[in-house]
C-alpha cells in the first residue's frame, strides 16, 4: 500500500471515527439493538473508511485533473457555440453518472424514471452552462444567486405542496461524490486561465448553481405530474444470526453496487478518452497516472455505497424509530445536533472540497476552518430537522428566512466566501446524509405519527441550506477582525511617524 493512500485511510478513518463512535454508545444505552444488525453496522463503517480513503486518491489523481484540464481547455476554444455545448454535455453527463440519482429517481412517486433522470441531468447541464457564462463575464455570483432563488421561489407556488421538500431535496441528492470533485475542477481550471485578481474566486460558484437545476427542474415536474405522493420505501432491517452471514449479506449487495459505479463512470471515462484524442494534452505518464485514478475511484465508491447503504441506513432508520417512540423522543433534537456536526465529515466530497479551498485561498480559508463551518451548520439543520419531525413545521418557515438571510449575506461578505459557502452546500448534502440521515427522519416520523413526505422530507434540503449561513458568517467575523487589523496597523504606523517626527 503506498503512503498516499494510508495517509487518505487515516484521515477518513478520524473523520468516521466519532460517528461511529456515538452509534455504538446509543446502541448500549438508549437504542439496544440485536447483535447482526451490530456486525453490519461495524463491518459497513470499515469498508466506508477505507472506501472514503480509496475515493480521496481517485479523485486527487483522476477527477481533479481532467476537470482542470477540461476547464482550461472551455476558456481557450475560439467558438463560443461549442464551449456552451461542450458545458452543457459536460454537466448532463456527469449527473446521469450520480450514483445518487438513482436512489432518487426510485423513490419519487409518479415520475417514471428515466424522465425524472434525464430532466435532472439536463437541468444541471443548463445551469453548468449558467455557471461557466458567470466567470467568462466575470458576473457577480451574489446577484445571480438571488435572481435564481427569486425565480425558485415563484415556482414553488405552482408546485404541489407536499412536493416541495422533495425537490428541495434534489438539490442536495444529486451533487453528490461523483459530481463535486468534477465541477469543482473545471471551475478551477477555467478560473486559472484569468489572470484578474478576482479569478481565484470565480472558481468557486459551480456547484451552488448547478444545485439549483435539479430542484428547479423537479418543481416543473411536480407541476406537470400533480403527484399525489412521494414516498421512500421503509428500510427493511435483515435478520443476521451469524456472522457468516454478515459477509454473505455484503457480498451479496457489492456486485449491485459494483454495476452501478461502473455504468456510472463509463460517461466520464469516454469523456477523458474524446477529450485527450482531441487535445492530446496528457502525456503517456499523466495518462496512465489518471487511469489508476479512476481504478482507486472505482473501488473506492464501490466499497462505500456498499458500506453506506448495508451498514449505515438500517441503523439509522432503527435508531430514529426506537427514539421517537419513547417518552424520551425530544432527545432525538440534542442527539440529532451531535450526530449532524461528525457525520458531515464523513462525507468523501467535502474532503476535496476543503482542500481546494484551502490551496486556492493560499491559506486564507483553512481546513480547519471548513470542517467547524460545515459541522456546525450540519448539527444545527439535523436538530431543525429532527424538532420538524416531531412537530411537523412546515419546511417553508425555515427555507424562506434561511436562504433570504443567505442571500443578504451574500453581497456584504467577501466574494470567495459565497461562492465557498454556496458550493459547500451542495457538498455537505452526500450519500452519508441520504442514507443514514434520511432513514433517521423517517423513522423518527413514522414512529412519532407524522407525515414522512412532508415531515421527514427536507432534511437533505436543510443540510444543504445552513453550511451557506454557517461559512459565510465565518467570512463575516474574517473581513471584521482583517478590518480592525488593518486599523491597528495604519494606527501604529501613525503613531511610528509622530514619534520619528518629534525625534527630529
Amino acid at each position: 500500500m503506498n503512503d498516499k493512500l494510508k495517509e487518505k485511510i487515516f484521515e477518513s478513518l478520524t473523520s468516521v471515527l466519532p460517528i461511529t463512535l456515538i452509534v455504538l454508545l446509543l446502541c448500549f444505552t438508549l437504542v439496544p439493538m440485536n447483535i447482526g444488525t451490530l456486525s453490519l453496522f461495524i463491518c459497513g463503517a470499515l469498508l466506508l473508511i477505507v472506501g472514503m480513503g480509496f475515493f480521496q486518491l481517485g479523485a486527487e489523481t483522476a477527477m481533479t485533473p481532467l476537470g482542470q484540464g477540461i476547464g482550461g481547455s472551455l476558456f481557450e476554444m475560439k467558438s463560443f457555440a461549442l464551449t456552451i455545448l461542450i458545458c452543457f454535455l459536460v454537466g448532463t453527463v456527469i449527473t446521469i453518472s450520480e450514483p445518487d440519482l438513482q436512489v432518487l429517481a426510485e423513490q419519487v412517486a409518479s415520475i417514471p424514471n428515466s424522465v425524472l433522470i434525464w430532466a435532472v441531468a439536463i437541468g444541471v447541464g443548463l445551469f453548468m452552462v449558467i455557471a461557466v457564462l458567470r466567470i467568462i463575464f466575470k458576473l457577480p455570483l451574489s446577484r445571480l444567486l438571488t435572481l435564481l432563488y427569486i425565480l425558485l421561489f415563484a415556482l414553488t407556488i405552482l408546485a404541489p405542496p407536499e412536493f416541495i421538500a422533495v425537490a428541495f431535496d434534489a438539490g442536495g441528492v444529486t451533487t453528490g461524490p461523483m459530481t463535486v470533485p468534477f465541477i469543482m475542477a473545471i471551475g478551477v481550471g477555467l478560473s486559472a486561465t484569468r489572470s484578474d485578481k478576482e479569478g481565484s474566486s470565480d472558481s468557486f460558484g459551480l456547484v451552488a448553481l448547478c444545485s439549483i437545476g435539479p430542484i428547479l427542474m423537479v418543481l416543473l415536474l411536480g407541476i406537470f405530474y400533480h403527484p399525489s405522493d412521494a414516498i421512500y420505501e421503509a428500510v427493511e432491517i435483515v435478520e443476521i444470526n451469524t456472522t457468516h452471514d454478515v459477509a454473505l449479506y455484503f457480498i451479496k449487495a457489492l456486485p449491485h453496487y459494483a454495476g452501478e459505479v461502473l455504468i456510472s463512470l463509463m460517461p466520464v471515462i469516454a469523456a477523458f478518452i474524446i477529450f485527450q484524442l482531441l487535445s492530446r494534452r496528457y502525456r503517456r505518464r499523466q495518462i496512465l497516472r489518471i487511469s489508476i485514478g479512476f481504478i482507486y475511484t472505482i473501488i473506492g465508491l464501490i466499497l462505500f455505497l456498499t458500506g453506506v447503504n448495508v451498514g449505515f441506513a438500517p441503523v439509522g432508520s432503527l435508531l430514529g424509530s426506537e427514539l421517537a417512540s419513547g417518552s424520551l423522543r425530544w432527545l432525538l433534537i440534542p442527539i440529532g445536533l451531535i450526530i449532524g456536526y461528525y457525520i458531515v465529515k464523513a462525507e468523501p466530497a467535502v474532503q476535496v472540497l476543503n482542500e481546494q479551498v484551502e490551496e486556492i485561498s493560499g491559506g486564507t480559508i483553512s481546513r480547519h476552518m471548513m470542517n467547524m463551518g460545515l459541522s456546525i451548520g450540519v448539527a444545527i439543520a439535523v436538530a431543525i430537522s429532527m424538532v420538524r419531525v416531531l412537530t411537523g413545521i412546515s419546511i417553508f418557515y425555515i427555507l424562506i428566512p434561511g436562504y433570504v438571510i443567505s442571500l443578504i449575506l451574500s453581497f456584504i461578505v467577501p466574494p470567495i466566501f459565497v461562492g465557498v459557502a454556496f458550493d459547500s452546500g451542495g457538498v455537505a448534502s452526500g450519500p452519508m446524509t441520504s442514507t443514514f440521515l434520511l432513514p433517521l427522519s423517517m423513522g423518527a416520523c413514522v414512529a412519532a405519527g407524522g407525515n414522512v413526505v412532508t415531515d421527514a422530507f427536507g432534511v437533505v434540503a436543510l443540510v444543504a441550506m445552513t453550511p451557506l449561513l454557517a461559512i459565510q458568517l465565518m467570512g463575516l467575523l474574517y473581513s471584521l477582525k482583517s478590518r480592525r487589523r488593518s486599523a491597528a496597523l495604519y494606527m501604529l504606523s501613525d503613531d511610528i511617524l509622530i514619534e520619528e517626527d518629534e525625534e527630529d
